[in-house]
This record gives C-alpha cells, sequence and structure tokens, in this order.
C-alpha cells in the first residue's frame, strides 16, 4: 500500500475499504451487491436513511435542516445555489480567498449581480479581516469558501452579516472540525475529500430557504423539489451512498468530530513544524493564521520554489511509496493532503522524509 496524501479523490479508510470489499458481492441478507439494488427498494432504502440518519447525528443537524444529496459535484453546487437562493434580490456577496471560491463567483454572475467583498488579487495567502470587508445589505446571501484546496487557505471563524444567510463550501475540511449549523444558510461538500469517493454532493440547507428556485433551475437542482423526494427524484449513486454511510460510521467509531479534529491539528503541526524549523528552505505562502488543517502548499529552496529540487523531492518520495504530493499545476510546488484517513503515522513518515531532504540538501 502507498501513502496517499492526494488532493481529491484522496485516500479512504482501510477499515472502510475492507469492509466494502467484504461486501462487494453480497450485501447482508439481500444476495447482491449494492451496485445491483433497486434504488427504491427496501435494502437500499435501509442504507439510504442510515447514510443520512448518521450525518444528522455527527453534525448535530437539527430537524429545520435538510439534508440533500446532489450529483454535479461542488462545481454543480456552484450554480445550484445561486438558482435556489440569488432570485430574492438578485445579489449575492462573495469572499474570494482561493480559485474554488473565485470560479464559484464566475459561475454566480450569470444568474445576478456578484459583489466582490473583499478586493481581487492573484496571490491568495490569507482571510483579510472582516473589518475590511464591502458586505451589500441587500445580499440574498454570502457564499464563502471555507478551505481552499489549491491554495491551502482555511478561514478560522464564521462570519458576521447581521442576519444574511451564509452559504460555506466545505468541500475539503467538512467533517475534520465542529461547526454551528444553525450559523449557516447552507452548507455544502464535494464527497472526495473527507466524505467518500467522488459522484456526489452533501447539502445541508435551512428549510425556509428552499422553495425559492428560479424558474430555468433544472429539477434535479431545485432543493424543493430534491427534498421532496429524499434525495432519490432520480437514481441517486447508490453505491457512492453507501461507502459515504460506512466512512460516516467509521467516523463515530474513531471518536466523532471531536477526534477528527485533533487529528488535524497533530498532522499539519507535524508539516508546519518542519517548514519552520528548516531557516527558510521549505516554505508556505500561506499566512499563519489562515493555514489550513487539510492542504499543506509548500515550496522547496526558496519561496518561489527550485523546480529541480522539488522534482528530487517527489521521486524521492515516491521511493517510498508517498504519492501525489504534487502541487495544483495552478501553483506549483508541494502540497500534502491530511484528510481524515490520513493517519498520524503517515504524516509522521512525510516529516521524517521532509527532515532528511532538508538534512541532505541544505546549505
Amino acid at each position: 500500500m502507498v501513502v496517499n496524501f492526494g488532493a481529491g479523490p484522496a485516500k479512504l479508510p482501510a477499515e472502510v475499504l475492507l469492509e466494502v470489499q467484504k461486501e462487494l458481492v453480497h450485501h447482508g441478507n439481500s444476495g447482491m451487491s449494492v451496485m445491483e439494488m433497486s434504488h427504491r427498494g427496501a435494502d437500499y432504502n435501509k442504507i439510504h436513511e442510515e447514510t443520512i440518519s448518521t450525518l444528522q447525528e455527527l453534525l448535530d443537524i437539527p430537524d429545520d435542516y435538510q439534508v440533500l444529496l446532489l450529483q454535479g459535484g461542488g462545481t454543480g453546487l456552484f450554480a445550484a445555489v445561486c438558482l435556489n437562493l440569488m432570485g430574492r434580490t438578485g445579489v449575492a456577496d462573495y469572499v474570494v480567498t482561493g480559485s474554488w471560491s473565485a470560479k464559484a463567483a464566475k459561475e454566480a454572475a450569470k444568474y445576478g449581480k456578484v459583489n466582490m467583498v473583499i478586493p481581487k488579487t492573484n496571490k491568495y495567502t490569507g482571510v483579510p479581516d472582516q473589518k475590511t470587508w464591502k458586505l451589500d445589505p441587500n445580499a440574498s446571501y454570502l457564499y464563502y469558501c471555507d478551505n481552499e484546496t489549491v491554495h491551502g487557505v482555511e478561514f478560522n471563524f464564521i462570519p458576521e452579516t447581521n442576519g444574511v444567510p451564509i452559504v460555506c463550501d466545505m468541500s475539503s475540511n467538512i467533517l475534520s472540525r465542529h461547526f454551528d449549523i444553525r450559523k449557516f444558510g447552507l452548507v455544502f461538500g464535494g464527497a472526495q475529500k473527507n466524505i467518500g469517493p467522488s459522484g456526489i454532493t452533501v447539502v445541508i440547507v435551512r428549510k425556509d430557504l428552499m422553495g425559492n428556485a428560479m424558474t430555468v433551475t433544472p429539477s434535479i437542482f431545485d432543493f424543493a423539489v430534491v427534498a421532496k423526494d429524499n434525495s432519490i427524484h432520480n437514481t441517486p449513486p447508490t453505491f457512492i451512498i453507501y461507502v459515504m454511510g460506512r466512512v460516516f460510521a467509521w467516523i463515530k467509531r474513531q471518536g466523532g468530530i471531536k477526534a477528527m479534529y485533533e487529528n488535524s491539528i497533530k498532522k499539519s503541526q507535524m508539516i508546519y513544524n518542519e517548514i519552520a524549523r528548516s531557516g527558510g528552505f521549505y516554505g508556505c505562502p500561506v499566512n499563519e493564521d489562515s493555514r489550513s488543517r487539510m492542504n499543506v502548499p509548500f515550496r522547496i529552496g526558496s519561496i518561489e520554489g527550485d523546480e529541480a529540487l522539488e522534482k528530487e523531492f517527489l521521486k524521492g518520495a515516491e521511493a517510498r511509496k508517498m504519492v501525489q504530493l504534487k502541487g495544483h499545476r495552478s501553483v506549483g510546488g508541494i502540497r500534502a493532503s491530511l484528510y481524515n484517513a490520513v493517519t498520524i503515522e503517515d504524516a509522521e513518515a512525510l516529516a521524517k522524509y521532509m527532515r532528511e531532504f532538508f538534512e541532505q540538501h541544505k546549505k
């Protein structure tokens, strides 16, 4: 087995993979694989309900919020959010702190007026103090990405909006720390980081925000339609939902969100400590108060990066069976993604290698 630091699709818990393997051909007493079940049959319905109820338990989701399972990924939600929520005033606030929130804002401009809350920049190194934000009091909602996977920028606070509903993309850090869903109008997360295999997006939306979709909204993106049919308006990705349910059950067995958070601090701190003690050999471009626990980007040799050294680092990592450490193509460098399934031992192995590589190449 390799040590997988991929940004997504990402590592799944080994325990879950073995469980799925065991049940792949015959699930329970059904005599068939989950992949073969009718999405409207009793066997699958039990899986569907248990998956949603376990998530509700993990995140303490109250009855006035609806869990939806949508296809189209996080990118699909960039449009679905606007189609369902932007019609109230035709305006929305967007806080752009990385490439994913930038893409969301660009998509939103197709459906209404986008108010860019902070100045536009091509260098995403942190989250500006909210005192500097320019909010529109007429906004239908405020949108932000809690953790930018590419740039490694993570919010350490929930914005204050004076009653304007908050929409948050938590694709890459959901289930890694506790948050009060009651402070949000809508939270969503693509599955392929902390939730399960790629192919589905979890949406948690306040029920009073549903039912006002634009008339052009496709039925599969209309929150009210999907909610009415309990996320089985059309055939859902049944096998992915089954694996998600196994991941949620695994998180419970590990100690819940509290344990995931504590582990995320330990893992990320190991890597940031190696960056700090290298005296500039490793450089992280993100401000310390906005550094992600999930995605740690760094350069080698200088803050701009020495490509030859970085290629050597990646080659050495692969020789040690540590894979998918190459930074996103838009920023280069190295990126270690430390999602819930990445173990303390995995992070220790990377930290040890970083130490060895530094000792071999320091001037």
